[in-house]
């Protein structure tokens, strides 16, 4: 049973409520030092840095990443066997340029044991710019102003800007200030004290986190210090990546300041030295550079950081923060989501409008982050903000991240379905190796192979290639974009068809329909299984967008078309072939209970009883063997469900309810990716206070760090879930082939819910009230735009505004949904909910004579035989 979480599960004494920003006011406990590492974070898609103190410590996980910059390493299988991934791939850190440590009369600053009278940080959503200001009293008596601030350019990718202004507001010290370039990825820190980044070999087991290596990654190859500069470079030990790093100083001081430089082959370091009287400032703005390559030389590449340093020089900080501020304000302007309270018939409201408004902003500000400058890069579970599942990428990026780049920056959503265009090739030897045919896309990866060493819950999630197909698709006809299908999309759409028709096969029981075997669906708790009605739902969507999709290319272009053909070696009678596959789809139903089975032995299976489960056995992945679980019906995350969204139009109401209602019950939400699609199903069958709870497990999932790893990153997909709940379920917006559907199901209490959305080069902002709904155009182009709200067409013209009256916000159902699943299977025989019961000890074994072990239970005394 999932736990009731608070209206607003932050604590507002230390991180009080802005809408624009995610501020601190005091330091935190050692205990959640790596939650607000993250939370914290700035990144750019390219580069991310993690939120730890100039100073260098305390920290839980230094962290600065490069997307998709990773080393290798053999996967050793206990038991291995053809086709397993033999090569794991880990994100890994790059130099970190992060620390600027102050002494004065040479006592260094160090939060949590320095006596610091004033403190406050903060993450501003509208220039993406982290700052903090301490006041601190040294133990010499002077009082010192210690301001920083850093970002990571939207506008330069490959620059970080961190700053540090002292102030010494009473008495008058030495002053130094220390810089420096440093590999995290190997050893220790500067205080000898081992760092997350490189873990005691086997100590993690949470397969959710990185592991670490057991020998040296980052081979030496640059190390220079000299004048303002400091520089490293290194290549990766068996990945072979690149990377270089260049830091430069600009200074503002007191005449008598002087520097210093020293370097290793592992860390480079600068510092300024002065004396300072009250009054007095001094300030260093280090504009740092990273580059990255598959191998090009590091030298080549701290060329390449000198040419973005003298850009970033020539204007300085300020001016980069101005850029940065004029970027965010174009990013809200097409993306901001806003909704406004009332509070419900009795005036209450869920917790205060204003966190919830700051929280909305703080999941959107994590997607620009994670996603604005990939550019060409996929988008990793954890965005660049941590190391958590490796940094690999996975089906999140197609179905959860895509939609909101694609409504709201198309051109971002571009270039991160061009990067699955580009891993066809890995994708088509994966499928040869797999005796398939066409492409099949690796479940996780980097560097597009497979690295997915539990292939129950990794290969044998072969939806991915429909998911894939599904955004391309998607995307092409949002933007308008049809070249994108008709040039790079088009072979990923015919491979991925071509691997649904080779697994699939036609059984003819009297009924004849096609079937796919041995698959598992998004629900990792039940795998390997026959027609997982997921997978069969989408694999029939991106079979008929094959056919669809060449056939309008050869009315549209038959020279391209006929090139196509022979390009891809493709035949009529296969297309024919693909158009009966989807045809033909068999979609599991049950007519005893009116519901569609998850697959075909689902039902078959016994009901966990989740409402009697505690929460201190969840996540149950890390409390219970796969195996028990596989036994129950129960689910790690949506997967009927989700079907029910991505294929609305293919369901009647009456199914997405019946459905919707007997899969709740039974689904963990152990995955973050479970509660945005159950939000927005919920809102559309009438569960309304069950999709505000959804919503709001989703809005609170990182902030509140509710599922316990927020430390490793923030939880990307999630995030992407949080706009899709809010649009797609509380603003009722739905894309089917004939163009942008609304059925609005705004929440009690809500009085507006407002956002953008970009359609074919018009930009609209929508405007969800209790009794209309309202379409507003911003575009300058003259065509205008179809759309239907709850049957009803209607038309915006260009620059135009359409109000189209609601007589309500849809059905409005209170009926509990915690009751596990009753009834018959399709066997007669009755469905009843059991709890395995875990063992709290090991279980030890004392030899004796007898010819059978005696086992003692350690907590009964009791002997078993």
């Amino acid at each position: 049973m999932r736990a009731e979480i608070p209206s607003d599960p932050v604590d507002r004494e230390r991180f009080p409520t802005d809408v624009w920003r995610l501020v601190e006011s005091a330091p935190g406990p050692d205990e959640d030092l790596g939650l607000t590492e993250t939370l914290f974070s700035v990144s750019n898609g390219y580069l991310g840095v993690r939120a730890t103190p100039e100073e260098g410590r305390p920290t839980v996980s230094y962290g600065t990443y490069i997307n998709g910059f990773h080393e290798t390493w053999p996967i050793r299988h206990a038991e291995a066997a053809y086709g397993f991934a033999r090569t794991g791939q880990t994100l890994i850190n790059v130099p970190d340029a992060t620390v600027l440590k102050v002494y004065v009369d040479d006592e260094p600053l160090i939060l949590g044991s320095s006596d610091v009278e004033a403190y406050e940080r903060s993450l501003d959503f509208r220039d993406g710019v982290l700052r903090r200001r301490v006041i601190w009293r040294t133990p010499g008596g002077q009082r010192v102003q210690v301001d920083t601030s850093r970002c990571v350019s939207m506008t330069e990718r490959h620059l970080a800007v961190f700053s540090i202004e002292l102030t010494m507001l009473e008495g008058s010290a030495p002053i130094a200030i220390t810089s420096a370039l440093i590999n995290r990825q190997d050893g220790t820190d500067e205080y000898a004290v081992p760092t997350v980044a490189h873990p005691d070999s086997g100590a993690i087991q949470d397969p959710r986190q990185a592991g670490g290596f057991d020998e040296r990654v980052m081979m030496p190859r640059l190390s220079a210090a000299e004048g303002n500069r400091l520089a490293l470079g290194f290549e990766a030990h068996r990945s072979q990546m690149t990377v270089a790093a260049v830091a430069d100083h600009v200074v503002r001081a007191p005449a008598d300041a002087s520097t210093v430089t020293h370097a290793t082959e592992d860390r480079t370091r600068w510092t300024i030295q002065c004396n300072a009287s009250s009054g007095d400032t001094i300030r260093v703005d280090k504009l740092v550079s990273y580059h990255s390559s598959r191998g090009v030389d590091p030298g080549e590449l701290a060329d390449r950081c000198d040419r973005t340093l003298q850009r970033a020089a020539s204007i300085g900080r300020d001016a980069i923060h101005d850029a940065q501020r004029a970027w965010f304000d174009a990013f809200w302007d097409r993306s901001d989501v806003v909704v406004t309270e009332h509070g419900d018939a009795s005036g209450r409201l869920d917790g205060d409008p204003v966190a919830l408004q700051q929280a909305i902003r703080f999941n959107l500000f994590s997607l620009a982050q994670a996603t604005s400058r990939s550019d060409g890069q996929g988008v990793a579970a954890k965005g660049v903000s941590g190391s958590g599942y490796e940094g690999h990428y996975f089906w999140d990026t197609e179905i959860y991240v895509l939609p909101f780049l694609t409504f709201t920056s198309p051109d971002v959503a571009r270039n991160v379905l061009q990067f699955r265009v580009h891993m066809l090739p890995q994708a088509r030897a994966r499928a040869a190796e797999m005796a398939i045919q066409g492409a099949q896309y690796p479940w996780r990866t980097i560097n597009g192979e497979e690295a997915s060493a539990y292939y129950a819950a990794g290969t044998a999630q072969v939806h991915i290639d429909a998911d894939i197909s599904y955004a391309m698709v998607k995307y092409a006809r949002a933007t308008g974009d049809e070249q994108f299908l008709h040039v790079g999309g088009l072979d990923v759409l015919v491979e991925t068809a071509r691997l649904w028709a080779d697994i699939g096969f036609v059984r003819d029981n009297g009924d004849p329909s096609f079937q796919i075997h041995g698959v598992t669906g998004p629900d990792e708790y039940t795998t390997v299984v026959n027609n997982n009605l997921f997978t069969n739902v989408m694999a029939r969507y991106n079979l008929e967008q094959a056919v669809a999709v060449l056939t309008s290319l050869q009315a549209t272009d038959p020279s391209e078309y006929a090139l196509a053909m022979e390009r891809l070696t493709i035949s009529e009678e296969e297309v024919e072939r693909w158009a009966a596959c989807a045809a033909g789809m068999r979609i599991p139903y049950d007519d005893h209970l009116g519901i569609h089975p998850q697959d075909d032995f689902f039902l078959h299976r016994e009901v966990w009883d989740l409402e009697s489960t505690p929460p201190e056995l969840h996540p149950l992945l890390l409390h219970f063997h796969p195996l028990v679980i596989y036994r129950f019906q129960v689910l790690k995350q949506a997967d009927v469900v989700l079907a029910l969204f991505l294929q609305g139009d293919r369901f009647t109401a009456e199914e997405k309810l019946r459905d919707f209602e007997y899969y709740t019950p039974i689904t963990t939400g152990d995955s973050t990716l479970s509660a945005v699609v159950e939000a927005i199903v919920a809102a559309e069958v009438g569960h309304h206070r069950a999709a505000r709870e959804f919503f709001h497990e989703a809005l609170y999932c990182d902030l509140a760090n509710l599922h316990a790893n927020s430390a490793d990153g923030i939880h990307i997909a999630s995030a992407g879930g949080v706009w899709a709940a809010l649009v797609n379920g509380f603003g009722g917006m739905r894309q089917y082939d004939d163009g942008l559907h609304f059925d609005p199901r705004l929440p009690e209490g809500w009085d507006t819910l407002s956002f953008p959305l970009q359609w074919r080069g018009h930009l609209l902002q929508v405007a969800v009230m209790p009794e209309a709904i309202t379409f507003t155009s911003r575009a300058e182009v003259a065509e205008s735009i179809d759309m239907v709200v709850r049957g009803r067409a209607i038309r915006l013209d260009a620059g135009g505004v359409v109000r189209v009256p609601l007589d309500n916000q849809g059905a409005r159902i209170d009926r509990p949904l915690i009751a596990p699943p009753k009834g018959r299977r399709p066997d007669g025989t009755r469905m009843a909910a059991h709890l395995p019961q875990p063992i709290p000890e090991p279980l030890t074994y004392a030899h004796d004579t007898g010819s059978l072990p005696v086992i003692r239970d350690p907590d009964e005394g009791m002997t078993l035989g």
